[in-house]
């Protein structure tokens, strides 16, 4: 007998906010995560017993099952150029996304907070994990779970989740050197390199820009066909000095409204283009992490418009700055 509308509804209550965040966490997209969750309470609707005495447990193995199948499905499929997460707007404050839920007073988090598990370098980190392995580090380091917890949602072993989990920790090591937790601190101090780097971009100063970039600086353009775009990304001080040197060369002079809006816990420059030219974006989303030195670490560009989409233009945003000084590329 399945469980009756009642019980449904306080499962979605009590759970749907840890469900989303992990669900986004292991895709990596809005989309995915909203298609997962109200997958797994379809499926509770139909399938779960009425009685549970850890309804999250279940709950969660159906998730999360689910999650890695959209994922093995998405790297399937072919995608142009390199991949970002769908953004997510956040907050000024030193919390976790709305998303995410609180229990007795505390968020649930392990290695990793809930802020930095949800920042764009973070998800890209994920990428080079297996959908398992993503599962088992998110639910391990993030959410705190133990190894049994692990092996039972998983519907696996424990010794074989230590196994993966060991495996998916020495894939992030490379992280590990670049990690940079979005704390008040560092979201204050990105957001001045932020201002600085928007200036001289403005300015088209590439000796500028050079000096603010660490040597293995990467640049990673995310629009997935629809405008021009970084086929791979672009790693090097030079290289990507350059590149960026060249964002408005004089025939692509136009207005350009920047605002700095809070994404995926990080002050990131939302920029749109009043007359793009050609295949140029009419907007995109301009993101930095700065390394223990200050110097600028990763540059995410997401100008994919269906990303874009999960977060409101400017016109429409409640919360953003203007930049400083203002753009006439």
């Amino acid at each position: 007998m399945p469980p009756t509308e009642v019980t449904l509804a306080t499962w979605f209550d009590d759970h749907r906010a840890v469900l989303w965040g992990l669900s986004y966490r292991i895709t990596g997209s809005t989309a995915d995560a909203d298609d997962v969750v109200q997958e797994t309470f379809l499926k509770a609707h139909r399938h779960a017993p009425s009685e549970l005495a850890e309804p999250r447990r279940w709950l969660m193995r159906v998730a999360v099952n689910a999650a890695r199948d959209l994922l093995r499905r998405r790297k399937r499929r072919s995608y142009i150029g390199p991949w970002l997460p769908t953004p997510l707007e956040t907050s000024d404050e030193d919390v976790p996304p709305s998303f995410e839920p609180i229990v007795e007073g505390r968020t649930l988090e392990g290695r990793y907070d809930l802020m930095e598990s949800a920042s764009l370098a973070f998800l890209q980190a994920l990428e080079a994990l297996t959908p398992t392995q993503r599962a088992v580090l998110l639910l391990c380091d993030v959410f705190d779970y133990a190894a049994a917890e692990v092996a039972t949602v998983l519907d696996t072993s424990e010794g074989n989740v230590r196994t993966i989990h060991h495996r998916a920790r020495r894939v992030m090591e490379s992280y590990e050197g670049r990690r940079t937790v979005p704390t008040r601190a560092n979201r204050e101090r990105t957001e001045r390199a932020l201002q600085q780097f928007l200036a001289l971009l403005n300015a088209r100063d590439v000796s500028g820009i050079e000096r603010m970039l660490a040597a293995d600086v990467r640049t990673v353009t995310d629009a997935n066909g629809e405008f021009t775009a970084l086929f791979d990304p672009l790693v090097g001080r030079l290289q990507v000095a350059r590149f960026f040197g060249q964002f408005g060369t004089t025939k692509q002079r136009g207005r350009v409204d920047v605002t700095i809006r809070q994404i995926n816990g990080l002050p990131t420059a939302d920029l749109e283009v009043a007359s793009p030219v050609g295949r140029r974006p009419p907007r995109l989303l301009l993101s930095i992490d700065l390394n223990t030195e200050g110097e600028i670490a990763n540059v995410w560009v997401i100008a994919s418009s269906s990303k874009l989409a999960t977060v409101p233009s400017r016109t429409k945003a409640f919360g953003g700055r203007p930049a400083d000084p203002p753009f006439g590329l």
